[in-house]
């Protein structure tokens, strides 16, 4: 028996979902969300969230190393991995009552169990069918896994925060920006870390130069990056250890092997097909400039679009939606100057076209970079550098490219996001003062281009 009808119905209670129905329903709008799994979705659970606050928990080791040469003859304590985990797990459950209580508050109404649409119109939860004028499909991603001899013996980036034992041999197959996180973390918090890339580069998509240096860093702490190499299949031993098998018949031991090569969006079993939903090759759901999808009625954001897997891509896609719907319906979603951090050690912050993408896009270009060491680690005895890189259009002066690895590289980029997003000049950088001494001030004291 279908309940009275509703304005709008929400299946997946993550960052797009939750804030399409938190405003939609502050605008009025009748709401209900259904959600399966913890509140909050990938990024309050097993993504963002807990990627950086282990990131934080992994600086510590080598924080302790460099205050020797500050004045701080400290020994570096023993890292305790339950201590992390509890003290994540707790964060993270009051992360899931601040969803529900921002849902509440704003007068949605919150399902538990599994959604699957049933007509163009209506969502059947727990045996009982909701009807809406407007469905929003906000269900995410999942981690995609090996189809390989032993595969069910690796584990996904879901799985890594809350591992029995910490993992003292770590494999990590993969070469994107999950897998360079992990990588790093794991290494920062004292494993023996190989990373198997199938590719000959790291983070594909990513700026070359910004790619390639990291990868220097990541070396010089540690993490063995092994190019050119795919994973044959894993076995596991009768002490419970591991073996990875690489394509070249050699073989690596393992604590855990990660397996972190993609995502696929969740729209299996939502009964979207049945509907008459247009998918994509990888099962996404096929949207317009206004994320509605070919049936009218049915709207999707976020990762289950397979577009820019960002949280905040997802919290501004999710804002359209409930414009288009209860709104003037003049907001739009600008997939231009993007900025994106990757939580490496050191870490990467990025905006903008790389350098190969602005000479597709606007021809001559000018290249302006610095590499350096900074002032901490002057003192610090880390061989750490840091490099940063701006890729300016000839024609017009502008800035489309700004790219950085080095500490707190997230932090400084989002800043120059909002000029660049504004069109400034490599003139507005020049006539800029910096910040001294900060590395930030880099970005608008480089003066002579690299290249034309």
């Amino acid at each position: 028996m279908a309940s009275q009808e509703l304005d709008l119905f929400v299946i997946g209670a993550g960052s797009g979902g939750v804030r399409a129905a938190r405003m939609a329903a502050q605008r009025g709008a009748k709401v209900a969300v259904a959600e399966m799994s913890a509140l909050g979705g990938t990024c309050v659970n097993v993504g963002c969230i807990p990627k950086k606050l282990y990131s934080y928990a992994a600086h510590y080791a080598e924080a302790f190393e460099e205050a020797h040469g500050f004045g701080w003859p400290v020994a570096v304590p023993a890292f305790d991995w339950a201590t992390l985990k509890a003290n994540r797990a707790k964060e993270i459950s009051r992360l899931n009552t601040v969803y529900g209580a921002v849902l509440e508050g704003a007068g949605a109404t919150l399902l538990r169990g599994r959604a699957r649409i049933v007509s163009p119109h209506e969502v059947e939860v727990n045996g009982e069918v909701h009807r809406a004028k407007h469905i929003l499909v906000a269900t995410g991603g999942h981690p995609l896994m090996p189809e390989v001899p032993g595969g069910e013996h690796a584990v996904s980036s879901n799985e890594m925060f809350d591992l029995p034992v910490f993992p003292k041999h770590l494999v990590v197959v993969g070469g994107g920006y999950i897998a360079c996180e992990m990588a790093s973390i794991f290494r920062g918090l004292g494993a023996q870390v190989t990373q198997v890339v199938r590719g000959s580069r790291l983070l594909r998509g990513f700026d070359d130069d910004i790619a390639a240096f990291l990868a220097v860093e990541m070396g010089k702490k540690g993490v063995d990056i092994r190019l050119g190499t795919h994973l044959h299949g894993i076995e596991r031993r009768a002490d419970g250890s591991l073996l990875a098998a690489l394509h070249d018949g050699s073989a690596l031991e393992a604590t855990t092997v990660l397996y972190a090569t993609g995502r696929g969006p969740n729209t299996r079993g939502l009964g979207l097909e049945e509907a008459g939903v247009a998918l994509g090759s990888s099962g996404e759901v096929k949207v317009d400039a206004q994320y509605r999808s070919s049936v009218p009625s049915i709207l999707a954001v976020g990762d289950v679009t397979d577009r820019v897997q960002l949280t905040p891509v997802a919290l501004a896609e999710a804002m359209v939606v409930v414009d288009q719907l209860f709104g003037q319906g003049q907001r739009r979603m600008s997939y231009e100057f993007i900025p994106t951090a990757v939580f490496t050690h050191p870490n990467i912050g990025t905006v903008g076209l790389t350098e190969a993408q602005a000479r597709e896009a606007h021809g001559t270009i000018r290249l302006y970079q610095s590499e350096f060491k900074s002032l901490k680690h002057t003192l610090s005895g880390s061989t750490e550098r840091t490099l940063m890189k701006l890729v300016v259009d000839d024609a017009s002066d502008r800035v489309v490219g700004l790219h950085m690895v080095g500490a707190e590289a997230g932090e400084i980029v989002q800043g120059f996001a909002v000029a660049m997003k504004a069109g400034a000049t490599k003139a507005h950088f020049d006539a800029t003062i910096g910040i001294h001494p900060t590395a930030a001030e880099e970005f608008v004291t480089m003066r002579e281009p690299l290249a034309r």
